[in-house]
């Protein structure tokens, strides 16, 4: 019912920053990069990036592609975990990297993209897609972009859960299974003529008279 979009492998360039901290962050940002830290398999290292780079990634990528990675020369795998926006323009300020080996099981949130167009949305029922991400482990060098889900054959008053999703060969589910993903239920508009109609007019026999 669900199938995956899988990732690309995209390139970046990352430099090692000599300290942590506000004073470094802001030194970086001053030199048009954007300061981070790179996670996984050591100590936790502070880096700095290429705003253009990061932007130009964020663009095309999501936080599930693996990147291979230049790092002071030497050639890395890293998945892109978080990235910090400025609250008024909007432009990262921070980037966190986890470096990763190609086949290493990682955990990742996953984006749902509802295709498909079913017959009961075509009569004018409403289609709620109530949980837009679940989060899956599996494979970092095979972890989709997002999961499609077909909505196509869902009829009035059903629902998909996450534990109906097919997900890719190798990768398991973290998200509760019983979580509803998309539901399908009648419009508004006959939702409320539904509960504005007159109620049945039910007739009573007369009670019988009493026998003499």
């Amino acid at each position: 019912m669900a199938k995956s979009s899988t990732a690309h492998i995209d390139t970046l360039t990352i430099e090692k920053r000599d300290h942590a901290g506000t004073t470094s962050a802001n030194a970086v940002r001053r030199a048009g990069k954007i300061p981070g830290v790179l996670y996984g398999h050591g100590d936790p290292t502070p880096i700095a990036i290429g705003a253009k780079a990061l932007e130009e990634l964020l663009m095309g990528a999501s936080k599930t592609h693996v990147l291979d990675a230049t790092i002071d020369g030497k050639h890395d795998s890293v998945l892109l975990r978080s990235v910090q926006r400025d609250p008024v323009s909007h432009r990262p300020i921070h980037a966190d990297f986890q470096r990763v080996t190609k086949g290493e099981a990682v955990t990742a949130s996953l984006a749902i993209i509802a295709v498909g167009t079913s017959q009961a949305i075509k009569d004018g029922a409403v289609m709620d897609l109530v949980t837009r991400a679940i989060d899956v482990k599996g494979p970092a060098d095979k972890m989709p972009d997002n999961l499609q889900l077909d909505v196509s054959a869902l009829a009035v008053h059903t629902h998909v859960s996450a534990g109906d999703l097919k997900l890719p060969a190798g990768f398991t589910l973290i998200t509760p299974a019983d979580t509803v993903i998309v539901s399908i239920e009648a419009s508004r508009t006959a939702a409320q003529a539904e509960a504005s109609a007159p109620a049945p007019v039910i007739e009573e026999a007369a009670p019988a008279a009493p026998a003499t």
